[in-house]
Order: C-alpha cells, then sequence, then structure tokens
C-alpha cells in the first residue's frame, strides 16, 4: 500500500494520500437527487468516483464508501407535485433507474446508500448539536446556520466571509453566485411540502444538513475523503464543513477530490439547447455502454471533459480493437516457451506504468496509454511467432489487474449467449469444411448469412476469427 497522490481541494496541492486507518479508507461520494435520470455530466462524476473507489482497491486497501440518494429537497418535492403523485413515488421511481444506469456502466456499488427521509432524528440531533455551541438562530420557523460564527468558512472554496451581507440569509437548497449567506438547516412547513413533527418544530431538512448528518452517521466525525463535481465546492461542501465541524470542533474531511464538468460539443449542456442526454438517450442511438465508459475515463477527473460524438464514436473503435485483440490471444495457439517476441519483463513493465498512471492523483489518460502500447505489443507477438504460455500467463493476470479498475475489455461483457456463440462457430465450421471441398458459393454464401447478422470473419493462419460489428449509430446534427 502507499504510493497514491490526490489533489486535495482543501490544500490546492498534490498530497500523498494515508488513511486514517492503516489499510481501511472511509470515503463520501455525492450521489444524485433523484427527481429525474441522472445526466452524462453526473455519470462522467460517478466513474470517476468508481475509478477511485477501484484504484484504492488495487493499491491494497479496503473501501467503506457511503453515497447518498437526496429524496427530499427542493426538486424532489416541485417534481412530485407537478407530476401529483407521492414524493416516494417519484424517488422511488428514479432511484431504481439510477442503479440501474450505474449497473449498465459498470460502476461498482457502494456499501451504503442512505436516503435522506431516512436520517431525519439524525439531521436533528446535529442541529441541536449546533444549536448548543451558538451557530444558529431561529427565523419564521426555520432554523438557519449563521457562517459569522465560523471564522473557517470559505477555506474550501476561497469564497470570502467579508462579503457576507449582516443577516443576509437564503433559504433555497441550491444558489450559484459565490456569495456567502446564512443558510437554513430547518425548513418551517410550507403548504404541499412534506412534514416531520420534531424537537426542533414542524418541517423538514435543508439539503447541506442531510450530507452532514449521513456521512457522520455511517463513517465517523472526521473521514478520509469526500468527492463531488467542481459545483458541490459552493456552497454545498463549504456548508456541510461548517455544519459539521461547528458541530464536532473536530476536522470533518482530510482529502476532497472533485471532478471538473463535462461539456457537449464545446457547449455547457443544456436541455434547450438539444445537447442535453441521460444513458438511455446514448444507448437509444445504439451507442454501447461499455464504449460510453471508455469516454467517460478517458480523460483524467480534474480536465474538462468535451463529449463529443466523435469521441464517442472513437472510444466505440477503441473497445472493439481491444476485443479483437483478446479474441486473438484466447484463439492463437501458445508458442514454444522460450520463443515469441512478449516477455514476462515488458509485462511488468506495463503493470509498473499502469499502476503510476493511476498512482498520480489517477491520471487514467496515462493508464489507458500504457494498456494501448502493451495491446500494440501483443498484436505484432501474435504476428511474429505467438506467445508462450508463461508469458500469456502473466499476460493474463496483467490484463485482469488492469480490467479489475478500468473494465473496459469487452471480452467481459456483450458475450452473445452460449447457444448462439455455439451455432455461429458451427456456421464457421462448415464454411471451413466448404473452402476445403472448394465449394467457394458455400463458403461465400455462409459470409454473407453471417454478415447480414452483423459477424465479421478474419481467416487467419490459426484458423477463423469471428467478432460482432456494432451497427454505426445515426450520424449526429
Amino acid at each position: 500500500m502507499g504510493g497514491l497522490r490526490f489533489y486535495n481541494t482543501m490544500t490546492r496541492s498534490l498530497e500523498s494520500f494515508e488513511p486514517l486507518e492503516q489499510d481501511h479508507v472511509r470515503m463520501y461520494t455525492c450521489g444524485p437527487t433523484v427527481y429525474n435520470y441522472v445526466h452524462i455530466g453526473n455519470l462522467r462524476t460517478f466513474i470517476f468516483e468508481d475509478i477511485l473507489r477501484r484504484t484504492l482497491q488495487l493499491f491494497g486497501y479496503r473501501v467503506t464508501q457511503v453515497m447518498n440518494l437526496t429524496d427530499v429537497d427542493d426538486k424532489t418535492i416541485r417534481d412530485a407535485n407537478a407530476a401529483r403523485i407521492p414524493l416516494r413515488e417519484l424517488t422511488d421511481r428514479y432511484i431504481e433507474a439510477f442503479f440501474e444506469d450505474i449497473d449498465t456502466l459498470r460502476i461498482q456499488r457502494a456499501e451504503h446508500y442512505p436516503r435522506a427521509t431516512e436520517y431525519i432524528p439524525q439531521m436533528v440531533e446535529l442541529i441541536k448539536r449546533l444549536e448548543a455551541h451558538g451557530h444558529t438562530y431561529r427565523s419564521g420557523g426555520s432554523v438557519y446556520y449563521s457562517i459569522a460564527t465560523f471564522p473557517e468558512y470559505g477555506k474550501l472554496s476561497g469564497v470570502r466571509l467579508d462579503k457576507n451581507i449582516a443577516g443576509a440569509r437564503v433559504e433555497t437548497d441550491e444558489y450559484d453566485k459565490e456569495d456567502a449567506r446564512d443558510f437554513v438547516l430547518w425548513k418551517a412547513p410550507k403548504p404541499g411540502e412534506p412534514s416531520w413533527e420534531t424537537e426542533l418544530g414542524p418541517g423538514r431538512p435543508g439539503w447541506h444538513i442531510e450530507c452532514s448528518a449521513m456521512s457522520m452517521s455511517l463513517l465517523g466525525e472526521t473521514f478520509d475523503i469526500h468527492t463531488g463535481a467542481v459545483d458541490n465546492i459552493f456552497p454545498h461542501h463549504e456548508n456541510e464543513i461548517a455544519q459539521s465541524q461547528g458541530a464536532t470542533g473536530q476536522p470533518f474531511v482530510r482529502t476532497w477530490l472533485h471532478a471538473e464538468h463535462l461539456i457537449v460539443e464545446g457547449e455547457k449542456m443544456a436541455k434547450s439547447k438539444g445537447n442535453f442526454f441521460t444513458l438511455r438517450d446514448l444507448i437509444a442511438r445504439g451507442y454501447d455502454p461499455v464504449a460510453i465508459r471508455y469516454l467517460l475515463l478517458s480523460v483524467p477527473y480534474r480536465q474538462k471533459l468535451n463529449f463529443t460524438f466523435d469521441g464517442l464514436h472513437a472510444a466505440q473503435q477503441a473497445t472493439e480493437r481491444l476485443a479483437n485483440t483478446l479474441r486473438r490471444i484466447e484463439t492463437t495457439p501458445p508458442a514454444e516457451e522460450g520463443s515469441g517476441c512478449l516477455s514476462i519483463d515488458a509485462i511488468e513493465a506495463f503493470r509498473a506504468a499502469f499502476r503510476a498512471g493511476l498512482a498520480d492523483d489517477l491520471n487514467t489518460a496515462r493508464a489507458l496509454a500504457a494498456l494501448h502500447t502493451l495491446l500494440r505489443q501483443v498484436n505484432t507477438a501474435l504476428d511474429h511467432g505467438g506467445i508462450s504460455g508463461d508469458v500469456r500467463t502473466s499476460l493474463s493476470h496483467a490484463l485482469n489487474e488492469a480490467d479489475s479498475v478500468l473494465d473496459i475489455l469487452p471480452a467481459h461483457a456483450g458475450a452473445l449467449p452460449d447457444e448462439e456463440a455455439t451455432r455461429i462457430e458451427a456456421l464457421i465450421e462448415q464454411r471451413s469444411t466448404a473452402r476445403q471441398n472448394r465449394d467457394f458459393a458455400t463458403a461465400d454464401a455462409i459470409r454473407d448469412q453471417l454478415a447480414r447478422e452483423g459477424i465479421v470473419l478474419e481467416d487467419t493462419p490459426n484458423g477463423t476469427l469471428w467478432k460482432r460489428k456494432r451497427q454505426n449509430p445515426p450520424e449526429e446534427k
């Protein structure tokens, strides 16, 4: 273990990572607000967090991850009321869709997915602790956090507390301007909104208090890593720090990691621009989820990712090349021991380069480059004598290790059902027999039949290889 370096938003520097416990990392990852389907910008952040989780595991750490599900806030209430359905019915629908989406993109499940509505007592207790420490005041049945009582406010985001207008406060869950305001912890009840009877009086929690209560309840008052997108830095994460440390007097989070925005064709994603996409939109257009995952992880998380359909086409081609190389490995007989032009030393060099890329603040571009370099060496070896058995074993271990983090090797997904693969291989065998008998009409007919089914054949000295060719998605306008 050890050797990992992350860019800590709090210190604005690369730091060597050391968890509080020697072999255990506790981290909180901001999850979805479940009022609609998550979009590809959300998914870029979730995939960054998945790469972080898997990298920690690769380097020997046990991970306890918490990802919250915001199921009560301004947006969920607004949309449930607009649809004239209970809040729980709306949020259940989109929680189910969220899990379907992350499973489709091979994002590992966290250990805990707390719903905000299930942690109301913990939120009330946290607000009571803040009241006891003099950080709050009441107005109109609501409870507000007085940021003037927390001198460290603004340390994460750089928002200056001295610009605060005395007494100015905000009740909405989200606000865009970098304008420090007292924020609401507990909202007085309003007609048409859910409400809980508590020691604070009737009402519902503000968004910011939810994450503080859930994270500390499940991970402790101080934990290792907190992540999210850059738009969470202010006000959400700044407010989390004020609440948590104001209540406990202890450091809240040791390392803050934030993913940059995803833009689409060089522009901010917006429904009004027609460039707003969910995973379901892209799959409906014919794109492979593995290719989508590949594209979303291909740019290091602290760089803006410009999502383009040309880039998605390229990602799809890259995953197909990976699949072709893996199929060549599987179907080419081993070379004799001691022969072949791929060495165990080359594979070990790949493993070192791959790990070094991930250890350098999750530089997925470097890790992918190392993988593609290795697979070019593999193809060269297969073209010139093959790969010996001992090298194959080492290669298999190395590829499995790389895919334990990236999870983009198509051999692990999208495989045809066994009976379908058996049927195709039987047709290929019939074609081979026809060719041997110089019955080229039958051989060509079988090739054409398979081509119509999207199966592409490649005749090699070691036999015929096949792959499924994906339909080209429609041209994007």
